[in-house]
C-alpha cells in the first residue's frame, strides 16, 4: 500500500539535506564544543555556525539563541526562567485559553508555586482580541504568553499589537513559534517580543534539538543546574549534531519559504475547498483569514474523528484528530471548545498538516478517501447526520 503523510504539524520528515549535515557531524565533529582543543573548537565553530543559521531565520542577533532539546524546553525555559526570577511580592502571568500543553502545563506548575494567571478567551475564529490582554494586564504581571500559530486551526495571532500593549507595560511577551517557523516570516526585532520557542523537528529537522530567543537585556534565570553551556542559559554538553541539522533546516527554510508557503497553500485550499464541496455536514473550524499556509481543521458530523483517523490510515493516508501530544485524551480538543465547539462536534473534527513532499495528486487521493471513510462511518452512526444543525 501506498502510504502519504498529511500531519506535518506533528512532526516532519527530516529533509536529505539536513540529514546529511547531521549524519556528517557526528562522524566528524564528535568533540565537546567546550574543549579547548582542536576536536573541541571544531564543534564549537560547527555549533556557532548553526547558531547564525538559526538567528537568519528569525532575524535576530546569534547571541541571542540558546539551543535546547525542543520546543516544550524552550517554552519552559522561558516561563520558569522569567517568572521565577522575578523579584516581586506577586506575580501574575496571562496566556491564551488555546496555547500548547507545553505551556498550559507549565502555567499550571506556576499556579501550584503561588503565581497568578489569566487564561484570555479568543474568539470563535481562534484569534485572541489584543484589548482582552490589556484588560487582563495587573500591576504584578511579569510575563504574558501567547502563540504565534495555533498547531490545531493554524490560526495566526496579532503578536506584533500584542507586543506594543506588553512593551507599553513594561511586562516580558514570550511566543510560542513552534508552529510558525519555517511556515510565514518570523522578525522578532518587528514583531517585538522578548522570548520566542522554536522546534527543529517542525522544520524537517530531527527530534531532540530546539531553540530559545532571548532579546539581549531579558532577565530569564536557568531552569536546569550544572555547567556554563549557553551564557549561563541551558546548562550540559551541547547537542552540536543536533544544532548542526537545525541551522541547516532554519537556512534551507529561509530559502524557500515563499515558494513553499505559495504551493502548499495552493494545495491545502485544493483539499479544503474538495472536501467541502464533496461532503455534506462539513467545515472549517477557525478563522481562514489569517493562519499558516498548511493546515486546516475540519469537522465531520455524526461521527469520531479517531475513528476517521484510523479509517484513513487503513487506506494509506496519515491525518491527525489533534495535538500528537495529547493522542488518546477522552476530552475533546480543548483548543476546539475553546472557540465554541461543542464537545460533539470537536470530537468530530480532523487536522489535515501539508507539507514539502505532497503533491496535487495525494490531495486528490486523500480526498477520495476522506469520502469515502466519512460516508462509511455515518453509515454506521447511530444518530442521522442531518439532524446535526449547520453552525457558523
Amino acid at each position: 500500500m501506498q502510504r502519504f503523510y498529511f500531519d506535518h504539524n506533528a512532526t516532519t520528515p527530516v529533509s536529505p539535506q539536513v540529514l546529511e549535515t547531521a549524519v556528517a557531524c557526528l562522524g566528524q565533529v564528535y568533540g565537546n564544543a567546550s574543549s579547548i582543543h582542536h576536536f573541541g573548537q571544531a564543534a564549537k565553530q560547527r555549533l556557532e555556525m548553526a547558531r547564525r543559521q538559526t538567528a537568519a531565520l528569525i532575524g535576530c542577533d546569534a547571541r541571542e539563541i540558546v539551543f535546547v532539546s525542543g520546543g516544550t524546553e524552550a517554552d519552559n525555559l522561558a516561563l520558569f526562567g522569567v517568572v521565577r526570577q522575578a523579584q516581586r511580592p506577586s506575580r501574575h502571568v496571562i496566556a491564551t485559553a488555546i496555547e500548547h500543553p507545553a505551556v498550559l502545563s507549565a502555567c499550571a506548575q506556576l499556579e501550584r508555586e503561588g503565581v497568578a494567571v489569566t487564561y484570555v478567551p479568543v474568539g470563535a475564529g481562534g484569534v485572541v482580541d489584543p484589548d482582552d490582554i490589556r484588560r487582563a494586564l495587573r500591576p504584578d504581571t511579569v510575563l504574558v504568553s501567547v502563540m504565534h500559530a495555533n498547531n490545531e486551526l493554524g490560526t495566526l495571532q496579532p503578536v506584533a499589537e500584542i507586543a506594543a500593549i506588553a512593551r507599553e507595560a513594561g511586562v516580558y511577551l514570550h511566543v510560542d513559534g513552534v508552529q510558525a517557523l519555517g511556515k510565514i516570516p518570523v522578525d522578532v526585532d518587528a514583531l517585538g517580543v522578548d522570548l520566542y520557542s522554536m522546534s527543529g523537528h517542525k522544520i524537517y529537522a530531527p527530534k531532540g534539538i530546539g531553540a530559545l530567543y532571548v532579546r539581549r537585556g531579558t532577565r530569564l534565570g536557568a531552569i536546569l543546574f550544572g555547567g556554563h553551556h549557553e551564557r549561563e542559559r541551558r546548562p550540559g554538553t551541547e547537542n552540536v549534531p543536533g544544532a548542526a541539522a537545525f541551522g541547516s533546516a532554519a537556512e534551507l527554510a529561509g530559502e524557500q519559504l515563499e515558494t513553499d508557503a505559495q504551493r502548499i497553500g495552493a494545495l491545502r485550499d485544493r483539499l479544503e475547498s474538495a472536501i467541502l464541496e464533496r461532503i455534506p455536514h462539513s467545515g472549517v473550524n477557525g478563522s481562514r483569514a489569517a493562519r499558516t499556509p498548511n493546515t486546516t481543521n475540519i469537522y465531520f458530523d455524526g461521527l469520531e474523528g479517531e475513528a476517521l483517523v484510523i479509517g484513513l490510515d487503513l487506506r494509506g493516508f496519515a491525518v491527525s484528530s489533534g495535538a500528537a501530544c495529547s493522542s488518546g485524551a477522552m476530552e475533546p480538543s480543548h483548543v476546539l471548545t475553546a472557540i465554541g465547539l461543542r464537545a460533539e462536534r470537536a470530537r468530530a473534527s480532523i487536522r489535515f498538516s501539508l507539507g514539502r513532499g505532497n503533491t496535487a495528486g495525494q490531495v486528490d487521493a486523500l480526498v477520495e478517501a476522506v469520502a469515502a471513510s466519512v460516508a462509511h462511518l455515518r453509515r454506521l452512526s447511530p444518530v442521522t447526520p442531518g439532524l446535526f444543525p449547520v453552525i457558523a
